[in-house]
């Protein structure tokens, strides 16, 4: 298999590709309020907010560096994973979090959201931004437009492993993200950024919601009904 520029654009591309861009916006708006509330985010980003914590990067190019590195792998097993959407979630997620954890530590939210005082405000922010964060990210990885790097990993396995249900690889592989995450965090000077909460339940929720939004999407919205 061989990377061509035909595989970018699929039918009702520009339709597709709006519904990709909001969903990887909301998810990279959405991880900015879960780093807010403290109590951990979805696993690839407690991974990457640990170690970027850990080396001194940005998440943002921290994030990038990586997806590029982890690209070459996916180009490598399987480049018909890659679409428009790949490109997107490698520079959106990251950057788009870094930009509006920089606006609530600016806005005075973030001083809201840590005063014990708020800790309700804390709690619905939380609930809030996972359920969001999941939906977009089951969204946009059902779209059919590509897959990020670390998602495409995900695919890669499954489809060598395929006798395991893709949920369950999909827990397992969260998981270890987690776990680098933790280890990361304990090696950095100010210890672990966040909370393995957030994270643990993402690694048990995302890929069963991956398959619900996609069964979803494929019998009600029309411009993916072809894909079946």
């Amino acid at each position: 298999m061989k990377l061509s520029l035909q595989q970018f654009i699929v039918k009702n591309f520009w339709k597709k590709f709006l519904v990709v861009a909001a969903a990887i916006f909301l998810m990279g708006f959405s991880l900015s309020f879960l780093i807010e509330a403290a109590w951990g985010t979805d696993p690839c980003s407690f991974m990457n907010i640990n170690i970027s914590n850990k080396i001194g990067w940005t998440l943002g190019n921290w994030q990038f560096t990586l997806n590029l590195v982890m690209l070459i792998f996916t180009i490598a097993c399987n480049p018909r994973l890659i679409g428009a959407g790949t490109l997107l979630n490698m520079v959106l997620i990251g950057y788009t979090a870094d930009f509006f954890t920089w606006l609530w530590k600016n806005s005075g939210f973030h001083d809201i959201i840590t005063n014990p005082k708020f800790f309700y405000v804390r709690i619905f922010t939380f609930i809030i931004a996972i359920i969001f964060f999941v939906i977009s990210a089951a969204v946009y990885m059902n779209s059919e437009m590509g897959l990020s790097p670390y998602d495409a990993a995900i695919k890669i396995i499954s489809q060598k492993i395929s006798k395991i249900p893709y949920f369950i690889i999909r827990i397992a592989y969260d998981l270890l993200a987690v776990g680098i995450g933790l280890a990361a965090g304990k090696l950095a000077a100010n210890g672990v950024q966040g909370s393995m909460l957030g994270s643990t339940i993402m690694a048990f929720a995302i890929g069963p919601a991956i398959t619900t939004v996609g069964k979803f999407m494929k019998k009600h919205i029309s411009i993916f009904k072809e894909s079946q």
